[in-house]
């Protein structure tokens, strides 16, 4: 039996997980903005929305990396899932807040860089620059580096993410390398 992934053409996929990212951000942005303005009940349902969809991204991105590497694909996956579920339960403050959901994005970040690096159907910046943002999100759970590099992390976690997002909207990914690896996988 076929997996989904390999019937379908890899380019619309990969921009459909560019979409997936966007509206992601998005939706995040508009969520920590209702919370700002005290409109916590509408900013936590749209939090909550945000992260169902970057629980969707990080299926979609599973399977946009399965034929770099299966088993870090799945790790990746398992760690944003982590992440996913530290942040919805944050929203509600069911989670001391000595846990962060940077424990799952920042190795997330980390190693999707790395299969991003490895993929060959996408440029190798884009996964240098994941890598940077995946060790700067895990730079925040260390309070006295972090003060310091704030803005710096930030810069490089959204410059590297949005990039990613962006790449996949525009160009997706190279079809022909993709089927090389999948079919190798």
């Amino acid at each position: 039996m076929v997996e989904p992934i390999t019937q379908g053409v890899p380019r619309p996929r990969a921009r459909m997980t560019g979409i997936v990212y966007l509206s992601y951000f998005l939706l995040a942005i508009l969520g920590q903005l209702l919370v700002g303005h005290k409109f916590v009940a509408f900013g936590n349902a749209t939090n909550v929305i945000s992260a169902f969809c970057y629980a969707v991204l990080t299926l979609l991105f599973y399977f946009l990396f399965k034929p770099v590497s299966k088993g870090l694909s799945l790790l990746a996956a398992l760690f944003s899932f982590a992440g996913c579920v530290v942040m919805t339960l944050g929203i509600f403050d069911l989670v001391p807040s000595s846990i962060s959901p940077l424990l799952g994005f920042g190795p997330y970040c980390l190693l999707l860089g790395y299969l991003t690096f490895r993929s060959t159907f996408l440029p190798p910046i884009l996964g240098i620059l994941l890598a940077l943002a995946g060790a700067g999100w895990l730079a925040f759970l260390f309070p006295t580096l972090a003060h310091y590099l704030t803005l710096y992390i930030e810069i490089v976690g959204i410059f590297a993410e949005a990039s990613l997002m962006l790449w996949l909207i525009v160009m997706g990914v190279n079809v022909a390398r993709w089927q090389k690896l999948a079919s190798a996988a």
